[in-house]
């Protein structure tokens, strides 16, 4: 504050407007330094809930305009902001960040007074939240730009990216977005099974703005009767819940069987009688019984997208992929070293979300055999299981070579003395075969057909791969029971589009890219987007 003080030419040396008793008590803790994360509602006074009118109230407490500055020599550039003209000051202040201005305010009633140009806070809008409506129409409502900011924006910055809601083990993907002066939650849905190449499908479940200068709104989209009464809060960092307060418009004149058909046409874009296949009427039934539990009250958990390097087989992301009966499901593809793996962001009660499906071995890719071998199981599985049992090899060596080296290390005087450590580096590059495994060494493109007596929801795969890989995919009972990887093969077919054969339940899955942007969901780092992946897969366990 006191270097703000100098620079405005308001410190003790130039009269300053803060010194008094009575007016230092009438500031209160409003004199004191602010943390980096002060509401900007206390930038530029105005209304606002309780708590923010208290502090408009300590903002705009009456004081005087700062006397005129006295003009300097001629050709004497400005000793202070102050000299400055308004329409500069304000051009400077919009470019600080939303944050820094309630700082800002409480230098002198100047600064306080520029600060409620609408010009600063529309361009705050626009640049930190991408709002590119035109904000001069909130002037025949009463609202201002600084309210959309402060009471909006700003307020409920923490709840915008993608999110896990909390629906036992199905999970889901929701996206919060600042859409026009809205924010709105956005769920994404697989399409309808099994048109996997087909886009994402999704609906709101929430939305907020401004009603009135007051307060933001929260209002549910969920049920068919329109926006009623909501209410939204953030439970923890990176955590939030949702409730609505009027569940009545959530049901239908024709009760139960009315919601279930009309969820069944919006989920599976079907009706019960189309499907024949009795396991999967129990699958479904199921599902709606346990979402609809869930219609008035969710929690969110955050996710981000996987970061990506230039070593990456393919650019990382979302896909979504056929699993039998339970329809098609997303899946978060990330890459780790020689290592590759998909994690559910929804699930099923097999393999509930937050699990990793598959595992993709990249240190190990597979020959295929020439295109009329390559239709017979047997010869699939003999190829794949011969890889399988080298894998185990390898990861038996190398567990004997980690603890030849940790005894000879603890026995050994001079670390160097142990020619062990070398040969393990050297061994583990070997069986890495990390110069095959790159996409620009692999072959442009080979025959692919899928095997006799493997079974695939979609037909219509390609019939042209990149490369194949050594995998293993998860597989379990009904409620994550008895869960075991088992040996399969991970098929690239493009940079959109791969898929994953289950040797043991003799099935295929087809897996498509989400080609949706989706806003504030990088990870801040590699560490922050593995703790991540730990968390999810500990709550789904």
């Amino acid at each position: 504050m006191a270097v703000c003080a100098r620079l405005c030419g308001v410190g003790p040396a130039r009269g300053c407007r803060r010194r008094g008793a009575a007016r230092e008590q009438r500031r209160g803790a409003a004199d004191s330094e602010p943390d980096t994360d002060t509401d900007p509602e206390e930038a530029g006074g105005g209304g606002g809930v309780t708590e923010d009118e208290e502090v408009a109230e300590r903002i705009e407490g009456g004081r005087p305009a700062p006397p005129p500055v006295e003009a300097g020599p001629a050709g004497r550039a400005p000793l202070s902001l102050l000299e400055l003209p308004p329409e500069l000051l304000v051009q400077i202040f919009g470019s600080l960040p939303g944050t820094d201005l309630p700082s800002l305010a409480r230098v002198c009633t100047t600064f306080r007074r520029i600060l409620r140009t609408d010009t600063i806070w529309r361009r705050r809008c626009r640049e930190e939240y991408g709002v590119c409506e035109n904000l001069r129409k909130l002037e025949i409502t009463g609202v201002s730009c600084r309210d959309v900011y402060a009471k909006l924006l700003h307020r409920y910055r923490h709840i915008l990216g993608l999110w896990q809601p909390d629906i036992g083990p199905y999970g889901g993907l929701l996206n919060v977005v600042v859409d026009g002066l809205f924010i709105i939650g956005w769920m994404y849905l697989p399409p309808h099974d099994p048109h996997v190449d087909d886009p994402m499908r999704f609906k709101p479940l929430f939305r907020i703005h401004l009603m009135e200068r007051k307060c933001a709104t929260v209002e549910c989209m969920y049920g068919h009767k329109g926006p009623h009464n909501g209410h939204i809060q953030i439970v923890k960092k990176d955590e939030f819940s949702t409730k609505c307060n009027q569940t009545d418009h959530h049901r239908m004149s024709g009760g139960r069987q009315e919601e279930f058909r009309t969820w069944l046409r919006e989920e599976w874009g079907r009706t019960l009688e189309d499907i024949f296949h009795e396991h999967m009427q129990e699958l479904i039934l199921m599902k709606f019984i346990y979402t609809s539990q869930y219609d008035n009250c969710l929690t969110y958990r955050r996710i981000y997208l996987p970061p990506s390097s230039p070593d990456d087989l393919i650019r990382p992301g979302l896909f979504k992929g056929t699993y039998g009966s339970h329809g098609l499901e997303i899946v978060m593809l990330s890459f780790h070293g020689k290592k590759a793996k998909g994690t559910k962001i929804t699930g099923d009660p097999n393999i509930p979300a937050g699990q990793q499906t598959v595992e993709i071995d990249l240190a190990h890719p597979l020959q295929l055999p020439d295109i009329e071998n390559l239709r017979d199981f047997s010869e699939l599985s003999r190829i794949v299981l011969e890889v399988q049992e080298q894998v185990r090899r390898e990861e038996q060596e190398q567990e004997q070579r980690q603890e030849e080296e940790e005894r000879s290390q603890q026995a050994a005087s001079q670390p160097a003395a142990s020619p062990l450590g070398g040969d393990g580096a050297e061994g583990e590059e070997t069986a890495a075969g990390g110069e095959g495994m790159t996409p620009d060494k692999a072959p442009a493109s080979q025959p692919f057909v899928l095997p006799m007596g493997v079974i695939s929801r979609n037909e219509d795969y390609p019939r042209t791969c990149r490369i194949c890989f050594y995998g293993t995919g998860l597989i379990a009972g009904h409620g994550f029971t008895s869960p075991e990887r088992t040996p399969g093969v991970f098929v690239l077919f493009d940079d959109d589009r791969f898929g994953f054969i289950w040797l043991e339940l003799k099935s295929f899955s087809l897996y498509s890219r989400i080609k949706v942007s989706f806003q504030n969901a990088e990870a801040p780092s590699r560490e922050a987007f593995d703790e991540m992946l730990k968390n999810i897969q500990s709550l789904a366990t």
